[in-house]
């Protein structure tokens, strides 16, 4: 069977889903690979490099292949190559792309989603999304050092001394780790804040003062933070002001997959930091956790620089392909069904396993994952023929909840 590697075709992404170091390592399954012309070339790797690790290059990679991985969802004119039964894995943000899912869903193609993968335990080889983050998380605290016009760490010199910059966090998960690991191995003075209460003693193990407010924590499910009504929030924003005006950079990471970015920092809040402060906004994209922030550009805000984080991954092609592309490898690796016979592989996802069935986007002509069928499809239909349930009319009209607290 044939493992294609997509070229990427969208403005900005310079990752490949595939590196030639594991390359090996689908051939060792069985597995033909075989990769678009330049495919690597943003990331730095040659196709002479593909070629050496076993892989074929190829323009037509994709006309009769059994999976095509990409980093990127593939185009219209890519989905129209595949052969009848191929299948895609990709990152594939639904929500943002139902045309890409119909256009999957019409030619049959099966689809599976990297950001879809469970967070369980048996599948953190597979999460792409925290190996992404550790890229951007990482990516965030450079770019704060490199505009902050100040050093980072405490310097003691003859001439005398100059004070550590102070930099504030905001979101613990992946990225923010990362974030504040990699300011305090430059030297700053580092302060974080996330609604998790397990995350204090993440944000001390990382060696910075979690900043602690009296208020309620909001555990949610698959390790993310529950949203967090309005009248919380602005107390939260409250409290977090002076925290915020006595950094030098400040850096905001809190984001949830498929949902707009909370709003951690008003333009008021950054407007009172003193002049050349910076503001880094990892989640931009999806709204911004910073009031003003844009996407991809450096904007001012008052006397601070706030730049807004944009495929903040693809800015450091190299590392975040290699991390993608071993995502890849240990998921096709779940799919893949060993053969008697000596070098054959096939491609067979078990949608008894709940990795492969969470991840799975379209299947057989359908839209497989219910939350993207009821937004494109609307909700399914009642079975026909069965009877709606007699009202009881001792019942309360309350829901469950609110009639037990009655």
């Amino acid at each position: 069977m044939k493992i294609a590697v997509a070229r990427e075709t969208r403005d900005g992404e310079s990752r490949v889903a595939m590196v030639p170091e594991l390359v090996e390592k689908l051939t060792g399954l069985g597995y033909a690979v075989a990769v678009q012309p330049d495919a690597g070339r943003h990331a730095l790797i040659d196709d002479e490099e593909y070629r050496s690790a076993g892989a074929t290059v190829d323009d037509g990679a994709l006309d009769d292949a059994d999976l095509v991985v990409s980093v990127q969802p593939l185009g219209t004119d890519a989905i129209r190559r595949l052969p009848a039964g191929a299948a895609t894995v990709s990152f594939l943000p639904t929500g943002q792309e139902p045309e890409i899912v119909r256009q999957l869903r019409d030619s049959g193609v099966t689809s599976f989603a990297m950001e879809l993968v469970p967070r369980i335990s048996r599948a953190q080889s597979m999460d792409a999304l925290s190996s992404q983050a550790l890229v951007s998380g990482y990516r965030c605290a450079i770019v704060a050092a490199g505009l902050l016009r100040r050093f980072f760490p405490l310097n003691m010199t003859a001439a005398g001394t100059v004070k550590p910059a102070q930099v504030v966090v905001l979101g613990a998960g992946v990225a923010g780790l990362q974030a504040i690991a990699t300011a305090k191995r430059l030297g700053a003075v580092v302060k974080a804040y996330d609604v998790r209460a397990a995350a204090a003693e993440e944000i001390r193990s990382m060696g910075a003062v979690a900043i602690e407010l009296e208020l309620e924590t909001l555990e949610g499910a698959g390790g993310y933070a529950r949203e967090m009504t309005e009248d919380r929030a602005a107390r939260q924003r409250e409290l977090l002001a002076p925290y915020i005006a006595a950094a030098d950079a400040l850096i905001t990471t809190a984001a949830v997959p498929g949902r707009t970015a909370p709003m951690l920092v008003t333009r008021q809040m950054v407007e009172a930091m003193s002049p050349g402060s910076v503001v880094v906004d990892l989640a931009a994209e999806t709204g911004g956790n910073v009031e003003g922030s844009v996407a991809g550009e450096v904007v001012r805000l008052g006397n601070a620089q706030v730049w807004g984080g944009r495929n903040v991954p693809s800015q450091m092609p190299g590392p975040a392909s290699r991390l993608y592309a071993q995502n890849i490898v240990n998921l096709v690796t779940l799919m893949t069904e060993s053969s008697e016979e000596a070098g054959a592989a096939r491609f067979a996802p078990d949608f008894e396993d709940e990795i492969v069935t969470g991840a799975c986007v379209t299947r057989d002509g359908a839209i497989h994952h219910g939350p993207t069928r009821e937004a494109i499809e609307g909700p399914d239909p009642e079975p026909a023929g069965v009877p709606a349930p007699e009202p009881d009319p001792g019942a309360s009209d309350a829901p469950f909840d609110q009639e037990a607290e009655s």
